[in-house]
């Protein structure tokens, strides 16, 4: 094989994960490739966290003025979006992103390769397509092979066993709709954070918004009386939420006008027999059907049996060093791994450099994901770190419970924000922070604040000093939350 195709290390994926072992370990020395078939930058900077935040920021323009209305700000009717705008000023963000990402690699002394990366050995990458790259020596299709290889492919929309699914829209094509405005009736499926946060922003850009889960509560991983008070917030700006209810068909109306009929039934007879006799089924006609049902491990196409890579459908099967369980020279890091860390870039990022340390020095750092905080994106936010009241119970743990709606705080009034409380679980002897939830105004940055102390084993009373903290600020309400 020519000494050009042959490297220390393979990354395939240009994610958060992947570009931060591709660059610790360059700077150790290592001869890198990095393989994307997608434009490089990842799920979080093109098509997730960050253009996802640029809309939130947006439409909390239009909510904040809304609150204040009764509260001496005028005119907050003529506050609106004009939606090809904001589209357009999201690209100032992504477009240029790819090119900046590709141009930090090649400084960095990293190969990048466009095309699909497919294994044919156990270190060994067929990458198919792409582009030519004569200053590197790179065609667009050749066999590379790698000492150690890293996959950090991300995660992808799961595929719906709808009839019709092919007239659902996913996340990505949503960030990048880019009319003057959104269609105005908008049915989102499932009741996941990615439902909220779009459904979140589109109400307030204007759209009638429905969402249909399939379960009793939606955002099922976090505390449910917090949860509970964000659904009538949602509620309250004209977001429909219809409960155990399950999508059937997506069909295109008799009508030449682009709209869909979504039919769905009712989840809440257990018995699979019993809900196939007797499930009534409604209907909803809506201009945009979106997916928010979920995502799963990106590993079509990678051909991991080929290299004798063991994977489920959580993802691909790692030690506490993100190493492979069936083949030692390989390690996957972010969503696509099966490392018991969340689908989250402050994982992705942790793992990425987690994997660094181990493929440089040898397995010297294992995984460890206590105080990992998680926030959904609704207006206000919603967020949480540690265990809830129900995990806390179940591992046997003897602990007081502290939990307020606090929309009657000076922090919550002064905003006009209804939505607001908390929940803090303290152990009874140690006095250490088991877990905190949060909805309301800042909730995405306090939550920071009990993460620390979860993760570094701090107690009430080292977090409550209430000389730590600025006055008045969302944070200062630690102290009166423990």
């Amino acid at each position: 094989m020519d000494e050009d195709h042959i490297f220390d290390l393979i990354v395939i994926g240009t994610g958060t994960a992947a570009s931060t072992t591709a660059h610790e370990c360059s700077s150790a020395g290592w001869k890198i490739a990095i393989i994307d078939s997608l434009s490089f930058g990842g799920t979080c900077a093109l098509r997730g966290c960050d253009p996802k935040k640029v809309l939130v920021e947006a439409v909390k323009v239009v909510d904040s003025a809304q609150r204040h209305q009764n509260n001496g700000v005028l005119g907050s009717d003529k506050v609106h979006i004009k939606w090809s705008d904001l589209i357009r000023f999201k690209r100032t963000f992504t477009e240029p992103f790819p090119k900046h990402r590709e141009e930090g690699y090649k400084k960095a002394g990293i190969v990048p390769f466009h095309g699909h990366a497919q294994f044919i050995g156990s270190n060994a990458v067929k990458v198919e397509g792409g582009e030519e790259d004569k200053d590197n020596n790179v065609k667009k299709n050749t066999v590379l092979k790698g000492k150690k290889i890293l996959v950090a492919t991300g995660a992808k929309p799961m595929q719906l066993n709808i009839a019709g699914s092919a007239n659902i829209t996913t996340s990505d094509q949503f960030l990048e709709f880019g009319e003057d405005h959104l269609p105005n009736r908008i049915v989102f499926v499932g009741g996941g954070y990615i439902s909220f946060e779009f459904a979140h922003i589109a109400a307030r850009a204007g759209a009638k918004v429905t969402i249909l889960h399939r379960g009793k509560q939606p955002l099922e991983h976090f505390d449910p009386d917090l949860v509970n008070l964000l659904v009538q917030r949602s509620k309250d700006v004209g977001i429909d939420i219809h409960l155990q209810s399950v999508v059937e068909k997506i069909d295109k109306t008799s009508d030449d006008d682009g709209s869909y009929v979504v039919q769905y039934s009712n989840s809440s007879i257990v018995s699979d027999n019993n809900y196939n006799q007797n499930k009534t089924i409604s209907r909803i006609e809506c201009d945009m059907v979106v997916h928010g049902a979920g995502r799963i491990p990106n590993v079509e196409g990678l051909d991991l049996a080929a290299a004798g890579i063991e994977h489920t459908m959580q993802g691909i099967k790692v030690n506490e060093y993100l190493q492979s369980i069936s083949n030692p020279s390989i390690y996957a890091a972010g969503d696509v791994a099966a490392s018991g860390g969340l689908p989250l870039t402050p994982v992705a990022t942790y793992e990425g450099s987690l994997v660094a340390a181990n493929l440089i020095k040898g397995n010297i750092l294992k995984s460890n994901y206590i105080g990992l905080p998680s926030v959904v994106f609704t207006i206000p936010p919603i967020a949480s770190v540690g265990m809830r009241e129900k995990e806390a119970k179940e591992a046997g743990f003897k602990f007081r419970v502290k939990y307020e709606n606090t929309a009657n705080w000076a922090s919550s009034r002064r905003l006009g924000e209804t939505c607001s409380g908390f929940k803090v679980l303290i152990e009874e002897d140690s006095n250490r922070i088991l877990g905190a939830h949060i909805v309301g105004p800042h909730a995405e940055e306090v939550i920071n604040i009990f993460s620390m102390a979860i993760r570094l084993g701090l107690s009430t009373k080292e977090l409550g000093d209430p000389l730590l903290y600025s006055y008045p600020t969302s944070s200062s309400d630690v102290v009166y939350m423990l």
